[in-house]
C-alpha cells in the first residue's frame, strides 16, 4: 500500500494532520508514517509507525520508510517563533540543509511528491490594507528587516530546490503558503525576536473567559484570513492524492478576511461565560493589526478544496479542541519546555 510520510508530526499542525490523514487512511487507500524530532510512543495509539528524525542530519532520515512511499509531506523546520535568541546560522542548518536532505530522500525512495509548508512572510513585502490580497503565484517580497528575513531566505531557498527537483527528477512538488495557522496547544507564549510572550489571540481568550473588558486596537474595519488547522489538514490531504496535478504555489485560507471588530466580537461571544459579558472598548489609537486575504481560487479549482471553519465556526472549533486537549501526551510526553522544529 502506498504510504504518506508526515515530517514534523510531533509539532502543532503535524499533530492535527496525522490525525486527520489516520481517519481517512482506509478510504484513501494509504498507509500514514509519522516522523518528529521528539522521542515518543504518541502515535502507537494510531497503529502506524514513528521515526525520530532530524532532517539536518541526513542519515537520521534512514529511519524512515524505503518502499512504496507516494507522498512526503514536509512541515518540519525551524521558526522564528521557536528560536530562543537569534542565531540565523540555524535557519540555513535546519530549513536549508533539511530541505535537501528530504528531498534527496524523496529521490532516492522514487516518492511520487513532495508537500512543503512555505511561509507568508515570502511576499509580505508587498501586502498594503489597500492591497490585501495575495495570489498563488504573486511575485516573491520580503521585508529586509526583522526576526523573520533571514527565516524567509531559508524558505525560500527549500521552495527554490524542490522547483530543481521537480525538473531535473520530475519529483511534485506542492508548495503551501501559510499565514497564522490556529491549532490548539496548552502552551500560549511565543517568541518575538529571540524573546518569550504570550500569543494576543490566546490573552484575549482568557479575558473573555474571564468575562473582562476587550479592546480593539487601530482600524476596527481592518481584516485578514482566519484558517483554522483542520482546513489546512483538509487541503493537505487532497493535495496528497490529487490525480493529474503536477503541483504548484498554493494558498492556504479562506479566502475571506475577518475585521479587527468581528474578531473581537466573535471572541467574545463564543467565550464569555453565562452571565459574564465583556465590556468592548474601541482603541483608534493602538496600532493596527495585520491585513491579508489568501486567494484559494487554484486550491478550488485544481484540489477540491472547500474550507469547512469560516470565522464563527473556527472559534467554535477551537472552544472544543480546547476542553479535549487532545493532544496533551504528545506536548508534555518527553521533558518539557523542549524545542519543537515542526509548524
Amino acid at each position: 500500500m502506498r504510504k504518506i510520510v508526515v515530517i514534523g508530526a510531533t509539532g502543532n499542525t503535524g499533530a492535527y494532520l496525522t490525525d486527520d490523514l489516520c481517519a481517512h487512511a482506509a478510504e484513501g487507500g494509504y498507509e500514514v508514517f509519522a516522523a518528529g524530532h521528539r522521542h515518543t510512543s504518541f502515535f502507537d495509539r494510531y497503529g502506524i509507525g514513528y521515526a525520530s528524525v532530524d532532517m539536518s542530519d541526513a542519515s537520521t532520515l534512514e529511519a524512515l520508510p524505503q518502499e512504496d512511499v507516494y507522498a512526503v509531506i514536509l512541515l518540519a523546520g525551524l521558526l522564528p517563533a521557536y528560536m530562543h535568541g537569534y542565531d540565523p546560522a540555524r535557519y540555513v542548518d535546519v530549513n536549508c540543509r533539511g530541505a535537501l536532505n528530504v528531498l534527496e530522500y524523496c529521490r532516492k525512495v522514487g516518492a511520487d511528491r513532495i508537500l512543503y509548508a512555505q511561509t507568508i512572510s515570502d511576499v509580505l513585502g508587498s501586502v498594503t490594507p489597500e492591497h490585501p490580497v495575495i495570489e498563488p503565484y504573486q511575485q516573491r517580497s520580503i521585508i529586509m528587516a526583522g526576526d523573520h528575513t533571514v527565516y524567509a531566505f531559508s524558505k525560500s531557498f527549500a521552495v527554490d530546490l524542490i522547483g530543481h527537483y521537480q525538473a531535473q527528477y520530475g519529483l511534485k512538488g506542492f508548495v503551501f503558503r501559510l499565514p497564522t495557522v490556529y491549532a490548539y496547544t496548552p502552551d500560549k507564549t511565543y517568541n518575538v525576536n529571540g524573546e518569550r510572550r504570550t500569543l494576543g489571540y490566546r490573552l484575549l481568550m482568557d479575558r473573555a473567559m474571564a468575562g473582562e473588558t476587550l479592546e480593539i486596537w487601530g482600524d476596527p474595519s481592518r481584516a485578514k484570513d482566519v484558517v483554522d488547522v483542520k482546513d489546512f489538514c483538509q487541503l493537505l490531504r487532497k493535495a496528497a492524492l490529487a490525480e493529474g496535478v503536477d503541483g504548484g504555489m498554493f494558498n492556504v485560507g479562506t479566502g475571506v478576511g475577518t475585521t479587527n471588530e468581528e474578531w473581537i466580537c466573535g471572541i467574545a461571544e463564543v467565550f464569555n461565560p453565562e452571565g459574564k459579558k465583556s465590556k468592548i472598548i474601541y482603541r483608534p489609537d493602538m496600532p493596527d493589526g495585520p491585513s491579508y486575504i489568501m486567494d484559494i481560487s487554484n486550491c478550488r479549482e485544481l484540489l477540491g478544496y472547500e474550507p469547512n471553519y469560516l470565522f464563527h465556526d473556527f472559534l467554535l472549533d477551537f472552544k472544543e479542541e480546547m476542553r479535549l486537549n487532545r493532544f496533551a501526551d504528545l506536548r508534555y510526553g518527553v521533558e518539557h519546555g523542549a524545542e519543537s522544529r515542526g509548524v
